[in-house]
């Protein structure tokens, strides 16, 4: 059969069908984790994997990994008791039980291979997560964009009202000081990832889907083939579980009515006069933003301590998770999301230097450059500068996909440097570069700055901010790294730059 299927999938590859062969059984009835036995994980230092690691630790599962070069992260997790080899070789998963991936190991991976061929249970990321629930009520937050800050409102807000979940998201919370705690609290609270379709297995209480919008097409292949995961995705929540769905985003929206078709409960939010929980009055002030929130006619002052219009949805999405889904009252829930102060790489300062703000932020997607660079321009005007945006796109395909709207998402932006494509998992790709957004740009008169290496990109920055204007680095690969450079380059600034440098374009 094996021989079958792989000729059936050649010739629906030479008709041009796009197919996904399955490596992950969604389906799967997971082993609780004293049942799992050691367990190897692959690429452990990655956000994603180290989060199930260090659950796994605090269960008393017995840990080992491998990575390809050493990180503070493995660092944290030897400390934590994990046996962490540096590079990837078949003998490091001999003596374990279970090995943990995800969707971006290759099946020609040594160690899965070695795996693979040992007959050893092989779970991906999320499967180990939901190992760990036990009896548990699973708060599960999806979408294209805001899971990672949502999914740590959340954790935030819980421990605000003395309670103590456990939690894995996809980046550090820094008042946690980690992305991942096993906690003693009746909670579980997951960024449910759907790049990959995995977010079904977690068969979450309550779901908070902050938008329904194309990306991951390398998997879904199309909008239809993400509107269908998601759809999948309300099908796996328990029954007489609840949605809460952002009304302002159509995809969402349709969401929303496609779950009241089913035993789901269905809370929507946004500006939409329609939602159930209104968002009105949205301001921002210093670095923060208010906001009230109307459900059943009863209006809620909101307060935030991070800025822009996104976070204030994101936490009206919190809020009706938090008293509708987690049985916070109000007080409790509009306490807690005051007392939040941002996640690792979202909007995160990197503090004032030389009279500019320095911000650091993961968007990566064409919606989260847009609200990120609105939010950018719109605290650069309040403190009479500009935006320098500091962009590295991130995987060839989604560049390719989405080059246009990259180039209008960054298009407010005062000054734009646009670095080269991070591949990630992925190839170069014949004609794709990031010359595909900047040509847009200056099609439409921009000057647009190509730095050829970090360096260059440093020394440039430091020429284009003055006093007052906000740097924001901006993507989902090595460009966090700039942040510090930059801070500490515009701290030998005196800050009167009126003959800006040109760079390269």
């Amino acid at each position: 059969w094996p021989i079958v299927f792989w000729l059936i999938v050649f010739w629906l590859i030479a008709r041009g069908v796009r197919v996904s062969a399955p490596r992950f059984d969604y389906s799967l009835q997971v082993p609780s984790a004293s049942e799992l036995g050691r367990v190897h994980f692959i690429a452990i230092g990655g956000a994603g994997m180290s989060a199930v690691a260090r659950l796994m630790l605090a269960a008393g599962v017995p840990v080992s990994g491998s990575d390809a070069k050493d990180s503070d992260a493995l660092h944290a997790l030897r400390d934590a008791g994990a046996t962490v080899f540096i590079g990837q070789r078949p003998e490091q998963v001999e003596g374990a039980d279970t090995v943990v991936v995800s969707s971006a190991i290759a099946e020609s991976n040594p160690e899965l291979v070695a795996a693979r061929k040992a007959g050893l249970r092989v779970l991906h990321r999320s499967q180990g997560i939901v190992a760990l629930r036990g009896d548990r009520s699973v708060v599960a937050v999806a979408g294209a964009n805001g899971k990672t800050t949502t999914t740590s409102m959340l954790v935030v807000a819980l421990r605000a009202a003395g309670m103590d979940p456990a939690f894995a998201s996809g980046a550090e919370i820094p008042q946690e000081g980690t992305n991942a705690a096993l906690g003693s609290g009746r909670h579980l609270v997951v960024e449910a990832d759907e790049s990959d379709g995995s977010f079904v297995v977690y068969h979450p209480d309550t779901a908070i889907v902050t938008n329904v919008q194309p990306d991951h097409l390398d998997f879904h292949g199309d909008l239809a083939g993400v509107e269908a995961a998601y759809r999948a995705f309300v099908d796996s929540m328990t029954p007489g579980g609840l949605l809460v769905a952002c009304a302002d985003d159509p995809g969402a929206r349709a969401l929303a009515g496609y779950a009241r078709e089913t035993s789901r409960r269905v809370l929507t939010y946004g500006e939409s006069e329609d939602a159930d929980l209104v968002v009105q009055e949205r301001q921002e002030r210093d670095a923060g933003a208010t906001a009230r929130l109307v459900v059943d006619g009863v209006a809620h002052e909101l307060v935030l301590a991070v800025p822009g219009a996104h976070n204030v949805e994101n936490a009206a999405g919190a809020f009706g998770a938090l008293t509708a889904g987690c049985g916070l009252s109000e007080a409790q829930a509009l306490a807690g999301l005051a007392a939040f102060t941002g996640a690792a790489r979202r909007f995160e300062s990197h503090g004032e230097h030389g009279g500019v703000r320095v911000v650091d932020d993961y968007a990566h997607n064409a919606p989260k450059v847009t609200a990120a660079v609105r939010t950018g321009v719109e605290l650069a005007r309040r403190r009479g500068g500009r935006l320098v945006a500091v962009f590295q796109p991130h995987l060839y395909s989604r560049t390719r996909d989405f080059a246009e709207r990259f180039a209008e998402a960054l298009a407010p932006a005062g000054e734009v440097v646009i670095l080269d494509i991070y591949g990630a998992r992925e190839s170069p790709l014949e004609g794709v570069s990031s010359d595909l957004i900047a040509d847009p740009l200056r099609a439409a008169g921009r000057t647009i700055h190509r730095p050829a290496n970090d360096d260059e990109a440093v020394d440039l920055v430091r020429g284009l901010a003055a006093t007052g204007d906000v740097v924001m680095t901006i993507g989902a690969g090595d460009v966090t790294r700039l942040a510090p450079r930059i801070a500490e380059a515009l701290d030998g600034n005196d800050g009167d730059h009126s003959d800006h440098p040109g760079g390269s374009s």
